[in-house]
């Protein structure tokens, strides 16, 4: 696994094929490692430049005295296996071969032919025909879309890999956005050498990643993936998004990446019994994501819904019907500490409807008696901030709850500027929050239906 590491913390980096030119994939890569944080050494290479970026340039990596750890190769693919060559003999052992022109466009003999070149020295490689990878942490970037039109997201515990490079640097630029935070993205292309199954299996030992994402149009090795999957899901969630499920993605995924969809039933059914979690869409990935990297394990699938809206907490209650949750029943203890302490005209079922005038002392109220109920294993807080008494109180009244970790805790909260201030306010303490309570509620049967799947694995 240490060769594996060269690709998210290297010491040494040479970028072969770098550019003068501002808008060339080259020039954009070995600009991320120079002026985006990366610690260790960057060398540009082409023979065609004697200094890029106040740097100089290396006619080839056969030129550079020091050792390197990761090659970034950028040079066109009928090159490529030249400068395999020269990186055999220099000795690095990891590559990442962001050129296009193999597979995907039915160039398979030069494909095969890197593919010995690899063997042949021993060096792993990530792609060709992809993005590479980002690690906030090392500040190793090989995407060749700049900043300003690409923003990086933070460092987190969600780790993605993704089998589409056009796929993953949106993920990436949406996730920014939203303020959702990443351990490492990897955009793998073609998998001549290392493909989903090594990924994850490294993600598996990554202690800085919680839960592992997935993109991916075909399974290269099924047989070893399904093994690997069962092994990594029972100690960190893996969350899939399938490709290719339709008669017309299977043949848009050979001119894409060149692997076979196959059988989205199939998939499914092997999703299922190596206790992977199956996302029907992006957006459901990353509310997946949310729940499991930040939420406690529920004991059971018994939700207490907690609102201020009496419409919301009724869609809410359809919701867990639908997603086989169940609907919690307080003890009557609770019910009576609850009556003692909030309007009589609150309503104390489930859902517990605090009404138009709530405020967060109220909220506070409800939250800890359903954080203290045996009954209760977990929340769903509705929080409409268009009433009057509703303040930006409610985020510290949410975080303390969630610090207790004791159980999962999601929050709905749909509305305009306002709502969506105070819902960012939650979402950086901790808390997943969602603008539909069927969204909401998904997670929460992931959450569930996580940990039964890890206890039968």
């Amino acid at each position: 696994m240490d060769r594996m590491d060269c690709f998210f913390n290297p010491k040494s980096v040479a970028v072969i094929g770098a550019s003068r030119f501002p808008k060339e994939v080259g020039h954009v890569i070995f600009r991320n490692f120079m002026e985006g944080g990366f610690r260790g050494k960057s060398f540009p290479v082409n023979p065609k430049a004697d200094r890029i970026l106040d740097c100089r340039c290396y006619p080839s990596v056969l030129k550079i005295r020091e050792k390197i750890e990761l090659g970034v190769i950028t040079v066109p693919a009928r090159i490529v296996p030249l400068v395999l060559e020269e990186c055999g003999k220099k000795g690095i052992p990891a590559v990442i071969i962001i050129s296009a022109g193999f597979k995907e466009i039915g160039n398979e003999k030069l494909e095969k032919r890197i593919e010995k070149i690899l063997k042949k020295h021993r060096i792993r490689c990530i792609g060709p025909n992809c993005l590479g990878v980002f690690d906030p942490y090392a500040q190793v970037d090989t995407f060749f879309l700049p900043r300003y039109k690409l923003e990086r997201p933070g460092k987190g515990d969600i780790a993605f890999i993704s089998q589409s490079g056009a796929l993953g640097s949106v993920v990436m630029d949406w996730m920014a956005m939203k303020g959702y935070k990443i351990s490492k993205f990897i955009s793998y292309g073609n998998a001549v050498d290392l493909d989903e199954a090594d990924l994850i299996e490294y993600l598996a030992g990554d202690k800085r990643t919680r839960v592992i994402c997935a993109y991916f149009e075909g399974v290269k090795r099924g047989r070893r993936f399904f093994e690997i999957a069962k092994r990594v899901s029972g100690k960190k969630p893996v969350i899939v998004l399938k490709g290719g499920v339709t008669d017309e993605g299977t043949k848009a995924t050979l001119s894409h990446t060149g692997s076979l969809a196959g059988s989205a039933e199939v998939h499914s059914a092997a999703f299922r019994q190596a206790g992977i979690i199956e996302a029907r869409d992006l957006e459901q990935i990353f509310d997946f994501a949310r729940a499991l990297s930040t939420q406690p394990r529920p004991k059971g699938n018994r939700v207490q819904v907690i609102t201020d809206g009496g419409g919301f907490g009724v869609l809410t209650a359809d919701s867990l019907v639908k997603n086989n949750l169940t609907l919690a029943k307080m003890s009557k203890d609770n019910i009576n500490t609850l009556k003692k302490g909030l309007p009589s005209y609150v309503v104390l079922k489930n859902p517990i409807d605090l009404t138009g005038d709530a405020d967060a002392e109220r909220y506070r109220i409800a939250i800890d008696a359903a954080l203290d109920d045996p009954n209760v294993d977990m929340i769903a807080l509705i929080t409409l901030f268009q009433v009057p008494l509703l303040t930006s109180e409610i985020v510290e009244v949410v975080s303390a709850a969630n610090r207790r970790r004791e159980k999962p805790i999601v929050v709905i909260a749909a509305g305009g500027r306002y709502t969506e201030v105070l819902k960012k306010s939650i979402e950086d303490s901790g808390v997943p929050t969602f603008s539909y309570p069927e969204r909401a509620v998904e997670a929460l049967g992931a959450l569930h239906g996580y940990r039964k799947k890890k206890s039968e694995l």
